[in-house]
C-alpha cells in the first residue's frame, strides 16, 4: 500500500525530497517527477525509478494516479500550483514559502476553506528536528520555568551577489519565525530589523521580535559567515535554559588540533527533520490523521506576515506591528480534518 506522489521541481530541494521519499518513506511511491528542464527531470526520474517524467506541472498534479503533490518549484509558482493541486483533490506539501506575499498566501487559505478540509502543509521541517523537539518538551514540562527569550543564529557560508538584506528576512529567517512561534506557542506582535555595517556583499541582519505573551526573540541572519552552515538557538526561561545541540558525528584529531567540521549547507544538519517530516506527511495521508507538528497554510501565512513587517522595519529603521488576523475555524485546534484516501497497492 502506498501514497502516489508527484514531485514538482528538481532543484536542490526537490531532488532531495524525491530521494527521501524513495529511500526513507516506505509508504510513498514516486509516481511523477516534473520539471521545466526535461533533461534534468529525466535524469532524476531514471535514477530514482519514477513511474513518469513530465515537464508540465498542471498535467502532473491533475493525474488520476497521483494522490499527493510535493511542490519544490520556484517560490513564485507555489500559490498557483498549491491551489490547482487542491482543486484536483490532492494533498500538498509545499516548500516554504507557501507564497512570497501574504496576499497570495491568503488566496491559498481561501481556496482551502472553500474545500472545507485541510489539504495543505508547508515545509517548516524544523518542527521535526529532535533538538528543537527536546527544547519544546523542556519548556512544556516546566523544566526551565516560564519562557522569557529565544536567541537564534542563522549563518550560511556565502550568498550570491544579488541576495539582499530584505531577502535575508523573507527567505532565510522564516524558519526561525516559525520554529520560535511553534516552540513558544505564542504569536508575534511587533518586530524591528537592522542591517549591520559590514564589508561583505550581504551584511548580517539582526531582528528582535515581541510575542503576545511578552517573550523576546532575537535572530541573527548572516548569509556570508564564510566558515560553514551554523544554526544555534537558546531558550531562556525563568529558572533555566536549553541550548540547541546539532548532531556531531565525528571529531578530527590531526596536526596538533582537535576539531569539529561544519557542513556547507543545511541539508546534513536537518536530514533527520526532513525525513521525519516527509514520513509524517505520508502517514497522515494514508491514515487520515495529520501529525499536529506539520505546519499548515495558516502557519505559512503567519510567517509571511512577520517577514513583511520585518522588511518594512529594515527599510524604515522602526518597530513595526505584525498584522493580526482572525484564525479561521478550519485552522483552530491541533488536529487536521484530513480525509482518508485509499492508497494504491
Amino acid at each position: 500500500m502506498s501514497v502516489r506522489v508527484a514531485v514538482i521541481g528538481t532543484g536542490v530541494m526537490g531532488a532531495d525530497h524525491a530521494r527521501i521519499l524513495t529511500s526513507d518513506v516506505p509508504g510513498a511511491a514516486l509516481q511523477v517527477i516534473c520539471d521545466a528542464n526535461g533533461t534534468r527531470a529525466r535524469e532524476l526520474g531514471d535514477q530514482l525509478g519514477a513511474a513518469h517524467v513530465l515537464t508540465d506541472p498542471l498535467e502532473a498534479l491533475s493525474r488520476a494516479d497521483v494522490d499527493a503533490v510535493l511542490i519544490a518549484s520556484p517560490d513564485s509558482t507555489h500559490a498557483d500550483l498549491t491551489i490547482a493541486a487542491m482543486e484536483a483533490g490532492k494533498h500538498v506539501l509545499c516548500e516554504k514559502p507557501l507564497a512570497p506575499t501574504s496576499q497570495d498566501t491568503q488566496r491559498v487559505i481561501e481556496a482551502e476553506n472553500r474545500l472545507g478540509e485541510r489539504r495543505v502543509h508547508v515545509g517548516f521541517m524544523r518542527r521535526f528536528d529532535p533538538a528543537y523537539g527536546a527544547m519544546k518538551s523542556a519548556m512544556e514540562d516546566g523544566l526551565v520555568g516560564d519562557a522569557l527569550m529565544m536567541h537564534n543564529f542563522h549563518r550560511n557560508v556565502t550568498a550570491p551577489e544579488w541576495f539582499t538584506g530584505e531577502m535575508a528576512i523573507s527567505n532565510s529567517a522564516p524558519h526561525e519565525f516559525d520554529i520560535c512561534r511553534f516552540v513558544l506557542g505564542s504569536e508575534y506582535v511587533s518586530v524591528i530589523a537592522v542591517q549591520m555595517p559590514s564589508k561583505n556583499a550581504i551584511a548580517p541582519v539582526f531582528l528582535i521580535l515581541k510575542t503576545a505573551d511578552g517573550q523576546m526573540v532575537n535572530i541573527e541572519v548572516n548569509n556570508n559567515a564564510a566558515y560553514g552552515y551554523d544554526v544555534r538557538c537558546e531558550l531562556v526561561g525563568s529558572t533555566g535554559s536549553v541550548d540547541l545541540k546539532a548532531p556531531v558525528h565525528a571529531t578530527y584529531n590531526a596536526s596538533l588540533k582537535s576539531v569539529q567540521r561544519f557542513d556547507a549547507d543545511w541539508r546534513p544538519r536537518f536530514a533527520d527533520a526532513y525525513r521525519l517530516q516527509n514520513k509524517a506527511w505520508i502517514n497522515g495521508i494514508s491514515r487520515g490523521a495529520t501529525d499536529p507538528r506539520l505546519a499548515n497554510a495558516w502557519d505559512g501565512l503567519c510567517s509571511t506576515l512577520v517577514a513583511e513587517a520585518g522588511v518594512v522595519s529594515l527599510q524604515t529603521g522602526t518597530w513595526q506591528p505584525v498584522s493580526s488576523l482572525d484564525v479561521p475555524a478550519l485552522y483552530q485546534g491541533a488536529k487536521a480534518n484530513s480525509s482518508l484516501i485509499v492508497p494504491a497497492e
